[in-house]
């Protein structure tokens, strides 16, 4: 499973979000539970159940001892939420996760390889606008090896190499 484009939803009164039809076929998510999770850059992410195994799998391989690995679990796990699709390919974002990445009505979900990125379509916007310009550079470095450069996000100072990587929930 390859999940990628970006696709423009609304955020209805209930705050549920239509999945578009490619990714509800690509993750098969009537037949399996997805997992919403804050995600890195002020975004969330929405896992299918393997995808999200695939993490938690990582996630464990860590050191426990590690105060970083700890912390980021408790984050993690605390913060991530079950949803399930209705009948319309909807599902509902809770209201804490709503806030945690700042959710207008206007949002965009952006396919980032194993899961889905929910993102402020206005945040989304100034994202992309400021790396946008640097597509080249950030391949090179993402693609190469190259010793990462800072850069500024609108959630903060990031590296490439942070960009780099796939979108790992906080």
């Amino acid at each position: 499973m390859l999940l990628t484009g970006t696709y423009e939803r609304s955020l209805d009164d209930k705050q549920r979000l239509a999945l578009p039809k490619r990714f509800r076929e690509l993750i098969g998510a009537s037949a399996q539970p997805l997992f919403l999770t804050p995600g890195t850059d002020g975004s969330l992410s929405l896992y299918a159940g393997p995808a999200f195994a695939r993490m938690a799998d990582r996630l464990a391989a860590q050191s426990p001892t590690a105060q970083d690995v700890r912390a980021f679990g408790r984050l993690l796990y605390a913060q991530t939420q079950s949803v399930e699709l209705d009948s319309q390919g909807r599902f509902r974002v809770p209201p804490e996760l709503v806030g945690h990445a700042e959710l207008g009505r206007e949002c965009v979900l952006v396919g980032v390889g194993d899961h889905v990125e929910l993102w402020d379509k206005g945040r989304w916007n100034a994202y992309l606008a400021q790396l946008q310009p640097r597509y080249d550079q950030l391949a090179e470095s993402a693609l190469s090896g190259v010793a990462p450069v800072q850069l500024q996000s609108p959630a903060g100072s990031v590296t490439e190499e942070e960009l780099a990587r796939p979108a790992q929930p906080r």
